[in-house]
Formats: structure tokens, C-alpha cells, sequence
């Protein structure tokens, strides 16, 4: 385990896990010099973290450097392609429900549809090992497409939402709520070597340096799926909506969900959204499949554990539940949870929550933020294990442009044989920090 003490300042280092509650429009410079230890060496840092949005457009970098006592730049920031390219952290234009948009870049949390297939999907899950993929939506009323391509430096996660609102071709187009019945099908696949995992062993003679276990990759894992919507209630600032949805992994299982979507959006006084779900799976068959997990979970050679493995071994029908909810207060306080859990199974409980205090004239910060999959009790839930992602940050802004503040960071590291990733590891940061904003 790898313990990170940043003890001079350093640039503000928000998590992604605060990207799904980024304000538009924003343009700010973060910056810091600082010094750092990783495996109990130290490393001198340098990072610039610029914020830019014109119009529609919105771009973001984050360039980090670190040096060694020698002046040699620490190998784990650029021994990939796609290192370099997340430089640009971001470049977006429009917002997501806007007639076009698209984001390149970190994917942070990104569901497609209702989220039976793709749901808060995270294309960098590791700070070490970040990906640049995008995301491009077309919403033109009748019609639209939501897509998501999760890495341009290597095969990997891909998936494609059409939908129509069939009633607004006829003259039922001006009926309110059943104008708006949305009718959508799902193609979404995993063309990595080894997102579809049939075996595994270990190898013997064990040669040191080399991962234990041998896994035979068989190529894309892909799966298909179809869903209804028919809004309830649509007004100036709600909407009630109940939903279906019924998916199919190709040569695996087939599920189905349905719930019902509340959303309250009183401009920026308060903003409410809940969703409750059931779902109701068949025998190798796992809801959400691409998760925020997935980058972690699709395989790890060093335990002979794939996530198609689970798949392949999951031989019973379940049945289960799905609930978040999000509340925004003044644009001041954000929280953000999500739960879901097989009726019968013992360890399947998922949780994310996130939540931010920054009052625009206050002194105060406060955000935290955690996953955990694999749930299976109160208990188990507090603890932070190899299933675990933490962040939390507290801070004190003596001045607009100051912050002062401390992060405690759970997140993992990958394990690499030459340039070839076999596994994660966790990693534990603690970084007292000093950070300039400088907004305009």
C-alpha cells in the first residue's frame, strides 16, 4: 500500500466524483508547487488545473508533474498514450440534455438511459492509469441519441442509446403526457481482450515478476436492450415518470427493471430527483454491468478474478431494488446516494454517495464521496477495503482566492508487468494543502 503526504501546497484536486455537480460557465485557474512521498520516497510537484468556459464551449486541463531528487520525472505520469491526452481533462461543448453535446475527455459518472446497462460508468477510476474517452448526445425533441466510447488508447467500453417520442409524429403531439412516451434500445459492448473471461488458472512454476494466475481472454462482451418511458406528471418544474427496461447479455442472461423517476427543479432554490427501482434478474445476468466500478473489476490477473467470471458463475435467478436520491439546496449544499441490493444474496449491495458544502461567500468547504460494492452489511459498509473509493476534503478560504484544507483520498494504483496493467491495488493519500483559485 502506498501512503501520500503532501506537506506544502499543492494544487485544489477535486475529485471526479464532484464532475456530476460541476457549475456551467465556471472559469477559474488552480495552481500549486508541492512535495510528496509515494512509497516512502519523495517527489517534488507541479500541477495547473484551468477551468475555461465561453458560450457553449468549456474546456478543462490538469497537468501533473513530479520530479524526483534527481530532477527525473516520475514514470507513472506518462508511460501511456493516454496520459498525455488527459492533459485535456475535458473539452465539452453544450450541456447534456442540450440539443448537441459532446465531451471528450474524463468520463465522470456517466449513465446512459435509465442506467440498466451503463449506469455512473468512470472511465478513470485510478489517478495513475487515466483514460480519455467521449460522450455525445443529440436530443432533437422527437428523436436523439445518447453515446458513450470509454478509452482511445485501447479497445474498451462503447455504448449507443437511440429513442423517439413515436406520438409526436401524429397528431397526438400536442396531448400533454402521452406526447412525451419515449420508446429507446441500447447497444453496448466491451471490445477489450478481457471482458470476456472463460478460465482461469494458476500457472505453475510460478515465475517471479509475472502475474500468478492465466486467464483466456475471449474478446467483446456485448448486450443489447429496449425501454419505455411515459411521463406521469410534467410541469414547469416537475416531472413523474414511470419506466421499464429489459436487457439481454449476448450468450449470458437476461433481465428486466422497472421504476418510477421524480424531479423537482424550483430554479436554483432546490432541485430534488429520486428514483425507485425493481428489478428482477435472470441466471447469469448482472444489472448496471458498466458501472463505476468496471475499469477496476473487468480483470485482475494477479487474483485470477474477472468480472465475466462472476457473470458466468451467477447460476440463480434473483430478484432486487435500486433507490437514489438527490437533493440541491440554493446551488449551496449537494448530497447524493444510491443503493441497490439482490433480494436473497449476501454481499451484493452497491453504494455511492457524494456530497458538497461550498456557499459562494462562506469560509467553509466540505465534499466527500464513497463507493462501495459488494455490501454486506452496516458494518461492512464503513470499512474501507479493495472494494472501497473514499474522498473527502474540509477547507477554510481566509481569502476568495486561499484555500486551506486537507483530502483524505482511498483510491487504488494499478499493478503493471512492462506496460501491460494485471491488477489494482489500494492506495491511501493524505494531502494537507495550500491552493490558489483564481477565478474570472
Amino acid at each position: 500500500m502506498r501512503m501520500r503526504a503532501l506537506l506544502i501546497c499543492s494544487v485544489l484536486l477535486v475529485t471526479d466524483l464532484s464532475a456530476q455537480f460541476q457549475t456551467p460557465n465556471q472559469n477559474q485557474i488552480q495552481a500549486g508547487l508541492g512535495m510528496t512521498w509515494i512509497d516512502n520516497q519523495r517527489y517534488f510537484a507541479v500541477r495547473l488545473r484551468p477551468e475555461f468556459s465561453i458560450s457553449n464551449v468549456g474546456i478543462g486541463l490538469d497537468l501533473n508533474l513530479e520530479f524526483d531528487s534527481t530532477g527525473s520525472l516520475r514514470k507513472e505520469n506518462f508511460n501511456e498514450f493516454t496520459d498525455y491526452l488527459s492533459i485535456i481533462r475535458y473539452v465539452r461543448y453544450g450541456q447534456e440534455f442540450d440539443t448537441f453535446y459532446i465531451k471528450l475527455g474524463s468520463l465522470d459518472y456517466t449513465t446512459i438511459g435509465h442506467g440498466s446497462i451503463i449506469n455512473s460508468y468512470n472511465n478513470s477510476p485510478s489517478f495513475d492509469a487515466r483514460r480519455a474517452g467521449m460522450q455525445l448526445n443529440l436530443n432533437f425533441g422527437r428523436v436523439g441519441v445518447q453515446s458513450i466510447y470509454g478509452n482511445f488508447g485501447q479497445a474498451g467500453v462503447v455504448g449507443l442509446r437511440a429513442y423517439t417520442r413515436p406520438l409526436q409524429f401524429t397528431s397526438l403531439t400536442d396531448v400533454p403526457i402521452l406526447s412525451d412516451f419515449e420508446i429507446g434500445a441500447t447497444y453496448a459492448g466491451d471490445f477489450d481482450t478481457y471482458a470476456n473471461v472463460d478460465s482461469s488458472y494458476l500457472v505453475v512454476p510460478f515465475v517471479p515478476g509475472q502475474a500468478p494466475y492465466k486467464l483466456r481472454g475471449n474478446g467483446t462482451l456485448s448486450m443489447i436492450g429496449a425501454d419505455i418511458g411515459l411521463p406521469l406528471l410534467q410541469g414547469d418544474v416537475e416531472r413523474l415518470e414511470l419506466y421499464a427496461d429489459v436487457v439481454k447479455i449476448l450468450d449470458f442472461g437476461t433481465g428486466f427493471a422497472a421504476g418510477i423517476l421524480f424531479r423537482v427543479e424550483a430554479s436554483s432554490l432546490l432541485s430534488v430527483r429520486t428514483r425507485l427501482e425493481r428489478r428482477f434478474n435472470g441466471e447469469h445476468y448482472l444489472p448496471s454491468y458498466f458501472n463505476s466500478f468496471y475499469e477496476l473489476e473487468r480483470v485482475n490477473q494477479l487474483t485470477g478474478t474477472a468480472k465475466s467470471l462472476t457473470l458466468r458463475n451467477f447460476n440463480a435467478y434473483t430478484k432486487g431494488i435500486y433507490g437514489d436520491l438527490l437533493i440541491r439546496i440554493i446551488n449551496t449544499f449537494d448530497i447524493f446516494g444510491s443503493y441497490q441490493k439482490l433480494d436473497d444474496v449476501a454481499q451484493s449491495g452497491d453504494f455511492h454517495l457524494w456530497t458538497e458544502l461550498a456557499p459562494k461567500d462562506a469560509p467553509i468547504l466540505a465534499r466527500a464521496g464513497y463507493d462501495k460494492i459488494g455490501v454486506k452489511d452496516f458494518s461492512d459498509l464503513v470499512i474501507t477495503d479493495d472494494r472501497a473509493l473514499l474522498y473527502a476534503e474540509l477547507g477554510y478560504k481566509p481569502y476568495p482566492f486561499l484555500i486551506l484544507s486537507t483530502i483524505y483520498r482511498w483510491t487504488y494504483t494499478p499493478i503493471r508487468q512492462g506496460d501491460t496493467i494485471v491488477g489494482y491495488e489500494p492506495q491511501r493519500r493524505i494531502e494537507p494543502k495550500v491552493s490558489f483559485v483564481y477565478e474570472f
